[in-house]
């Protein structure tokens, strides 16, 4: 039940405001200041969970640490190195904390001649405000002769304050920038050209509510001459009953008015977790000469609209948009991580085309129906055209839609359009990049993408270049079109992930990253014209800073992908069930005789998820603390082709489990881990296995941490955002068919079995619940109701609710705060 790309748990990182924690210990509530002080003699001695160099520990004494207040001060039954603890750990967590990282890139090209220039989109947590910090910063870039690329760094970057969405235009000379209402205040459109704010546009609620900016029903598009925008927001609230002291006033009344109410009307059904206010999301078209903004007419009212593209067209007369259509006639059920809600392309006219028709030209008036075209498959978004607009591409998780799985193997697929430009629901869906069932060994393994570049096409006009998932890793690859090749751009013997940006003619701006390595922006140059090869140059630059402890603490570490082979006891067939499993092992390089250290099993959620060689803030401060990690791509993950994700579905809480447990012992006998000393942490669904394990093998850990888990299916199925998730993880493929809001005794009968709380009365392990009060994926009386089971039998519990955060826990406060206590609560029992 989480996003594939990078989701070793359920969320990204990010970092607390300097406010009190609070910290309980028996029944004692202690309001503990991040800020407290503490002897770094007493911080080292308890900082040794392994075997420091000397070089290590001397980062350590190198931090400022003032004096403890004196135990009279303290509560009776405080203990002092909990509060030490705390102290030095919060410390270290915000350097890593503040870390910052790209979020998109454009290249241009720039007025020195065959120089480009690159814009960064940077985000930071910021720590007092308890949210993300955007801010924009330019390079130039040049290539003199045979040397390699060079790059002029502007002073500093720009604060984009309140901006939702940048967006270029075709031709790069001008900029579209959308902030969106707090409360009732309209949205503002602003049109930025090379020196200055050229156009402003305020959009009154009465128009549309919020444009989107999710990445998902995000759809922002400029048409060929840049007189039109067409994004999606969402469709204005219905008028809500007034009442006064005398009842009901037909007339309606001024939101102000001290002598009536506005009433909450009839409960709008939204699209779930992150989408609690999103009823409808729906096209737009703004007119930049008039500023007059008009709805995309036609559009069936079942629909939420999202995706925008203009079609290629040399007549403004004749432009016509290609969105994606999500259709709701019953049950909105949840669309976050969600791939297998069935969605359809379809072609509609511009509102505004009725001013640029004439008489003679009138093939698209106002009221012309929506078209659709792709009826001959039941999933089909992300659409965009070729360069010479001779070809509609889209990818596809039909996989994940006939089999149920929330997020499977994506296909790729093109529709050769039609030359005088008119839609035809009848033209043929070329597949391009089919679904790849069980790849061989160290061959490409299936599309793992959701998305691409605003301009992901290489210079032959038939190429497009996109990041996808190879097993524990993310490349970037390249897909002809036209022939189905597939290249794998990125280095084959990298073991780190690489993640695309952007691209410029025919080179590559990206970033690469692994588990001990800070991420690095990267520039691939294409080698010749006529060859498939680039090579790649580091890009140096004040991105990503981050502090000289950071990296001290940080280069001992290494990394490497492990195969772990498991036993399918099922009796399946399948080839694709029976290939090891990965997993990815971080730990400090160790002399021959030296003891081994504590270790982290680190479980992704999903569980059609996959957890990536990508550098991670948060398992990183884990690492640099002591920790050696074990993350464990079980079966079901992503990247290893379908057969292997199929196998899971309706085996869950016990082919997974065995998974985790194989490769736990894998490790124990290569002699790398202390059997003694091994935790474990999971969110959703890796809270899921997170439960199941420590009562299934009460005997194997530590203590453990669980972020919104899934602890008892029979409840979270009416509950949940996602009902159906419940039933095809439990059943397989037939949970499909047994899907129903009002699930029988007989069906809770089964998710209960399959459920970690049917093992509760076996855990002895100490557990740490992080919870979310407004997830509504997994809610939170989940984690709540097997957190007081455990405390009921005796087991030793800390809870932590988060009021304001949802499934993710990914405010930044929230998100500092979970792994401050992750970090603290495991070295209370790995000393």
């Amino acid at each position: 039940m989480t996003r594939y790309i990078n989701s070793t748990i359920n969320s990204g990182f990010g970092c607390g405001r300097l406010n009190p924690l609070p910290l309980k210990l028996g029944s004692l509530s202690l309001l503990l200041p991040y800020s407290c002080s503490l002897p770094i003699s007493h911080f080292q001695s308890s900082i040794t969970l392994r075997r420091f160099s000397s070089k290590r520990l001397s980062i350590f004494s190198a931090m400022d640490v003032s004096k403890v207040e004196s135990s009279k001060d303290m509560p009776l039954s405080l203990d002092p190195t909990i509060v030490e603890e705390y102290t030095s750990l919060s410390k270290l967590l915000s350097k890593f904390a503040s870390i910052p990282s790209i979020d998109k890139a454009w290249v241009f090209k720039s007025d020195r001649g065959k120089d480009s220039k690159a814009f960064f989109s940077v985000n930071q947590p910021n720590l007092l405000a308890n949210k993300m910090r955007k801010s924009l910063i330019t390079a130039y870039m040049r290539k003199d002769g045979d040397n390699p690329i060079n790059v002029e760094w502007s002073p500093f970057p720009i604060e984009l304050s309140s901006v939702a969405l940048m967006v270029p235009s075709p031709s790069g000379s001008k900029l579209l920038m959308v902030r969106n209402p707090d409360n009732d205040s309209p949205t503002k459109l602003e049109i930025w050209g090379p020196s200055a704010l050229e156009k402003e546009f305020h959009i009154p609620q009465s128009t549309h509510g919020s444009v989107y900016s999710d990445g998902w029903f995000e759809g922002v598009s400029w048409n060929s001459d840049e007189t039109l925008i067409a994004y999606v927001a969402e469709e204005p609230s219905p008028p809500k009953p007034m009442f006064n002291k005398f009842g009901y006033q037909s007339g309606g009344s001024s939101d102000k008015d001290c002598n009536s109410w506005k009433a909450h009307g009839d409960w709008e059904e939204g699209w779930g977790e992150t989408y609690v206010n999103k009823r409808r999301p729906t096209l737009f078209v703004i007119n930049l000469n008039s500023g007059e903004v008009r709805a995309v007419e036609g559009i069936n009212r079942s629909l939420s609209a999202g995706q925008v593209v203009w079609t290629p067209t040399s007549k403004v007369s004749q432009e016509k948009l290609i969105f994606v259509g999500w259709s709701s006639n019953s049950r909105k059920l949840g669309m976050k991580y969600c791939y297998n809600r069935p969605c359809a392309l379809y072609a509609a006219c511009s509102p505004f085309n009725d001013l640029a028709a004439n008489d003679s030209d009138d093939r698209c008036k106002k009221d012309s129906e929506v078209v659709i075209l792709t009826q001959e498959i039941n999933s089909a978004f992300s659409p965009m055209f070729s360069p010479d607009g001779k070809c509609l591409v889209f990818l596809s998780a039909k996989a994940s839609i006939d089999s149920g799985a929330h997020s499977a193997t994506n296909s790729l697929h093109r529709i050769d359009w039609p030359s005088n430009g008119n839609p035809n629901p009848s033209c043929k869906i070329v597949d391009v990049v089919p679904v790849v069932m069980c790849p061989a060994d160290g061959c490409f393994p299936g599309l793992y993408c959701s998305s691409f570049l605003r301009n992901p096409w290489l210079s032959d006009g038939h190429t497009v270049v996109l990041s996808s998932i190879w097993g524990s890793t993310q490349v970037i690859l390249s897909v002809d079109i036209l022939s189905g090749n597939i290249l794998r751009i990125t280095p084959h013997d990298s073991a780190s992930s690489w993640n695309l940006l952007s691209l410029y003619e025919d080179n590559i701006i990206a970033i690469c990253s692994s588990p001990v390595k800070v991420p690095e922006i990267k520039y691939g140059l294409k080698e010749s014209s006529t060859s498939a090869s680039w090579s790649w140059q580091d890009v140096s630059g004040p991105v990503f800073s981050y502090s000289p402890e950071v990296e001290s603490l940080l280069s001992p570490l290494q990394f490497s992908i492990m195969k772990v082979p498991i036993s399918d006891e099922s009796g399946s067939t399948l080839e694709g069930a029976s290939k090891p499993i990965d997993a990815i092992y971080v730990s400090a390089k160790r002399e021959k005789n030296e003891s081994c250290g504590p270790l982290i099993v680190v479980l992704h959620g999903g569980p059609h998820s996959v957890s990536t060689t990508s550098f991670s803030k948060s398992l990183a401060f884990l690492s640099s603390i002591g920790y050696s990690l074990l993350i464990v791509n079980y079966r079901g993950s992503l990247g290893f082709g379908e057969e292997a994700l199929q196998s899971l579905p309706g085996k869950v809480g016990s082919q997974d489990v065995d998974d985790v447990l194989k490769a736990i012992d894998y490790v124990i006998d290569l002699k790398l881990v202390d059997p003694s000393k091994i935790t474990v942490l999971g969110g959703s669904h890796g809270g899921f296995l997170t439960t199941h394990l420590i009562g299934q093998a009460p005997e194997k850990f530590a203590a453990a941490a669980a972020r919104n888990p899934v602890c008892n299916l029979s409840l979270m199925v009416g509950t949940s955002d996602i009902p159906d998730w419940c039933f095809v993880e439990s059943y397989g493929i037939e949970g499909k068919a047994k899907f129903t809001n009002a699930p029988t005794k007989e069906h809770l009968n089964v998710l209960y079995d399959k459920s970690p709380i049917a093992h509760v009365n076996k855990v002895k392990t100490p557990t740490l619940f992080l919870i979310g009060a407004q997830d509504l994926r997994v809610p939170s009386s989940n984690g709540l109701q097997y957190a007081q089971a455990l405390k009921e039998r005796g087991v030793e519990v800390k809870i932590i609710v988060f009021p304001e955060d949802i499934h993710a826990i990914e405010k930044p406060q929230s998100d500092f705060e979970s792994f401050l206590n992750i970090g603290v609560w495991f070295k209370k029992y790995c000393k």
